[in-house]
């Protein structure tokens, strides 16, 4: 039966009245005013928080959001922020949703406003998932990114770095929905809330006014919208000012790292200048494909969320890439006794978008790969890509230079090649060249600066190749199979310490053996003389999680680990990297950052210690 454009999906927590508006059926309360929702939002809410005048002049203004709801409040301010942007200035959006809409139903709410139509169609084409944890959405056209946390209001607002000048607060009312409005929650909205910075609400229910109040903001009473006497509006005192922001980032590695690196820089308004001794993938990103997948951890932590939206992220600014797509969907084959109870409970879990994520029998993997296989997990939003359209759309120029040496001091830093000369100065470095960046790090002067050896180990693979034409469903089993362009890529070697280059015909043999392992009718097609490949060298860390942040409190950032998943961690942690540098909010929540952080191995030998 198809759906009625009419109902929401079964899911939803939204149900329509007879008079056309949005209502929760979770909270008994409407979405926005029936008088007209526009009309209070722009009076609540950016005029409550004394916007445009708020952002005159500044170059990075916060908003955060509590009940993203049909993301009205969101399209009224990036209609706002079209037209009153300050030179130069990037807007950043923060806003918790436990219970998200389905993109046709915030289409059917925003569509009462015409005049809104350009900006809400954009954001309703880049709807956020339903997967529990943290979503990030690009709005390059305003100069805006929205981050968007589906989850419950305490744990999202306590992993939430940033500091707002600006809070919507728009939580169903108190009395509907009172967990939205406690005084830990309030509590922590203080606690992110910059010097200067103003929140809107409209209610002036006392559990309101008290919170606010004892988070430390100025409250008042506000003539209300509609038939609403009153609404509050709240100051914090203290001046705004904009984070310090370096204009130029020198970039070292044009891999995935790399590229990913210039695009997050670029997309906050920092100019990033690539480096690279060779050509852009002449490391570990090229090869002429590979997968995008999500590392799977059926404990379901922190490390297990961080996986699942590094690869949401991915998956999603991979298809907005020309050319980057080769196919979409692989199969996670069962290779021990206790991998379908694995995919079984990871298809359970809510971290993945419903449906993407599915546990196969014996029977129905091999009719999807068309020899008799183990059971699997079914990856159905899982890409096989094309590195060098990515490399291509996001590296833009690159300086064709080996860095061999860096310095650093106050004024920032300077960058050597190999005969000694200035090749460029920056206010802040990014080591995305995996392994050479320790004989950068090794190499700092002054003696002072390095904090330790970063902690990465060379891991050489090799992948084999077809150029016959043959195809095949993407799957991986501790090997992998997919599709190129032109025929079949399988692999790989995984030999430590060993950094050799060249292509071995003993590696092809152990490839085709791997090969066969899983799907001997595969491999029995394969022509071994005909093959092609090439070695790289992985960069790889005790705990098998990447390096992502500040080495040191001198502008020195490493962006590095990534192992064999450099194409599925490299675009979200890059945003975050970029965030860091930048001074606004990271995608990732604390306890992701903490897992990434380049220093922790020495953080826990001193706790140990």
């Amino acid at each position: 039966m198809a759906h009625d454009p009419d109902s929401p999906p079964m899911w939803s927590p939204l149900t329509w009245t007879d008079g056309g508006l949005p209502r929760s059926r979770l909270f008994g309360d409407v979405y926005f005013s029936a008088e007209d929702g526009l009309a209070e939002t722009r009076a609540v809410f950016l005029a409550g928080c004394g916007l445009p005048d708020a952002w005159a002049g500044r170059r990075r203004f916060v908003v955060g959001e509590l009940g993203f709801g049909t993301g009205l409040n969101i399209v009224a301010l990036l209609d706002m922020w079209r037209a009153h942007r300050p030179r130069g200035g990037t807007l950043h959006v923060f806003s918790v949703e436990a219970h998200p809409l389905a993109a046709e139903d915030a289409a059917r709410a925003l569509g009462r406003w015409p005049e809104l139509g350009p900006v809400a169609d954009l954001l309703i084409a880049r709807w956020p998932g339903r997967a529990r944890g943290r979503h990030r959405v690009s709005l390059p056209e305003f100069h805006a990114t929205l981050d968007l946390a589906t989850l419950d209001v305490i744990p999202a607002l306590a992993g939430w770095s940033g500091q707002a000048d600006a809070w919507f607060l728009d939580g169903f009312a108190p009395a509907a929905n009172p967990e939205m409005w406690s005084d830990e929650v309030l509590a922590l909205v203080a606690a992110r809330t910059a010097p200067g910075a103003r929140a809107a609400t409209f209610t002036v229910a006392g559990q309101a006014r008290r919170g606010l109040a004892a988070g430390g903001f100025m409250v008042e009473k506000r003539p209300g919208f509609g038939r609403k006497r009153e609404r509050l509006e709240a100051r914090r005192p203290g001046a705004a000012v904009d984070p310090r922001s370096p204009r130029r980032v020198a970039v070292v590695g044009a891999g995935v790292a790399g590229a990913a690196m210039a695009r997050a820089l670029r997309d906050l308004g920092v100019e990033a200048q690539v480096f690279e001794a060779e050509r852009p993938g002449a490391g570990g990103s090229g090869n002429p494909a590979a997968l995008v997948t999500p590392r799977l951890d059926a404990g379901l932590g922190v490390a297990a969320q961080l996986f699942a939206q590094a690869f949401g992220r991915a998956v999603r600014l991979y298809r907005g890439v020309p050319g980057a797509v080769i196919g979409e969907g692989v199969l996670q084959l069962a290779a021990a006794e206790r991998d379908p109870a694995r995919f079984a409970k990871i298809a359970g879990a809510d971290l993945f978008e419903p449906g993407s994520m599915t546990r196969l029998s014996p029977e129905a993997a091999a009719a999807r790969l068309g020899e008799s296989t183990p059971a699997a997990l079914e990856q159905a939003q899982a890409l096989v890509v094309d590195p060098a359209a990515i490399l291509a759309a996001w590296v833009g120029q690159v300086t064709p230079v080996r860095i061999a040496r860096l310095a650093g001091d106050e004024r920032g830093w300077a960058l050597y090649d190999a005969e000694g000369r200035t090749v460029a100065e920056a206010d802040a470095v990014v080591l995305a060249n995996a392994n050479a960046a320790c004989d950068l790090v090794a190499g700092l002067t002054p003696p002072s600066l390095p904090l330790a050896p970063l902690p990465l180990a060379p891991v050489r693979g090799q992948a084999s190749w077809t150029v016959d034409g043959a195809q095949s469903p993407a799957a991986a089993w501790g090997g992998y199979v997919l599709s190129t362009r032109e025929g079949v890529l399988f692999g790989a070697t995984h030999d430590r310490g060993d950094t050799g280059l060249d292509v071995r015909q003993a590696d092809h043999a152990r490839n085709l053996q791997l090969l066969a392992r899983a799907l001997p009718g595969r491999a029995a097609a394969v022509v071994p003389e005909a093959l092609r490949g090439r070695a790289s060298i992985r960069a790889v860390t005790p705990d098998r999680l990447p390096l992502a942040g500040a080495w040191g409190d001198d502008g020195l950032f490493v962006l590095a680990g990534l192992g064999s998943r450099g194409f599925s961690f490299a675009p979200l942690l890059a945003e975050h990297l970029a965030a860091d540098i930048a001074g606004v909010p990271s995608p990732l929540d604390a306890a992701a950052v903490a897992l990434v952080a380049p220093d922790r191995f020495m953080r826990r030998s001193a706790r140990r210690s």
